[in-house]
């Protein structure tokens, strides 16, 4: 098993992966994760935005124990893999496979929480020769205020949203994130996930941050910024949903948080498929595999058997 961190932090429950190798997905090499027996069957788990593998720390423990194989990667610039010089969902696609292929030649169920949840849909759609179930871990889109907008426009849109990513990799090549102690960069980082304990953040600061000479910074690439490049708007995702291939899970927390969709069950059920279902957890937030593992490893668990 893997050393738990640098400075031997615990979490109830937390569990580091059994074994740690690189994949490389078009000269990206992306830091891959495993839970579990390497002979059992194989079970995806693609994280959120700005967030790493070790955030399955909880889950996947839990499916490795009831038989499952559960691996997870840190998306191209986050926590241990390689920085790139532009970020895209496509890119983020292409890297799952590159996982998926990296592991095993047969289809699989997979797991994505928020972004990872949206990327786990596309990938289904885009190669359901990879993919026998899909669970979405509150990344199912809502409805957004922007109006949607004309085919022609989305060409003009993408090359600006381009030229405006390589403008800003231009800008912020040599920045770097702001130091701190583990505290204070658990503190930063609960501001956005206000539901989360100080000490689960204090435990991922030990994993995502590394400790340099004037302090802990978090290893995500600087430049990243929320998205990609390129137009995108709720209702292409959710206009997608009726002709998924696979059966599908559903788990939307309840309680509004500023990293969640604020996606309820009513906004996506008249969008989905025959083979698909909605759970909803009552007073739980954005990060419900991390507020209520358990509850969660038995809703995966009974729908994959």
């Amino acid at each position: 098993m893997l050393e738990s961190t640098r400075m031997d932090l615990a979490y109830p429950g937390a569990r580091r992966p059994d074994r740690a190798f690189h994949v490389d997905s078009a000269g990206v090499s992306l830091a891959a994760y495993e839970w579990g027996d390497a002979d059992r069957p194989p079970i995806l788990l693609a994280h959120g935005g700005f967030d790493f593998a070790a955030t399955f720390d909880l889950l996947a423990p839990l499916l490795a124990d009831a038989g499952w194989r559960a691996v997870s990667w840190d998306q191209r610039g986050h926590g241990d893999s390689e920085h790139a010089p532009l970020y895209s969902w496509d890119a983020d696609v292409r890297d799952a496979v590159a996982v998926i292929e990296s592991i095993s030649d047969e289809a699989m169920p997979v797991v994505g929480h928020s972004k990872g949840g949206s990327m786990m849909l596309q990938l289904a759609e885009l190669a359901p020769w990879h993919v026998t179930r899909v669970v979405n871990l509150d990344g199912l889109p809502s409805r957004g205020a922007a109006p949607d907008i004309a085919d022609h426009e989305r060409t003009r849109i993408m090359a600006d949203e381009l030229n405006s990513w390589l403008d800003h990799r231009l800008r912020s090549h040599d920045i770097q994130r702001r130091p701190g102690t583990v505290d204070e960069l658990a503190e930063r980082r609960g501001a956005m996930n206000p539901r989360l304990s100080h000490e689960w953040l204090r435990y991922l600061v030990t994993i995502g941050a590394r400790e340099d000479d004037d302090g802990w910074r978090w290893k995500i690439d600087p430049a990243l910024r929320l998205g990609g490049f390129g137009p995108f708007r709720p209702e292409w995702s959710l206009n997608r949903l009726p002709g998924l291939p696979v059966p599908m899970l559903g788990v939307l927390g309840t309680v509004g948080e500023p990293m969640g969709w604020g996606t309820t069950a009513a906004m996506v059920e008249p969008f989905l498929p025959h083979r698909a279902r909605v759970v909803e957890l009552d007073d739980t937030g954005h990060f419900l595999h991390v507020e209520r593992s358990r509850e969660v490893a038995d809703l995966v668990l009974e729908f994959l058997s």
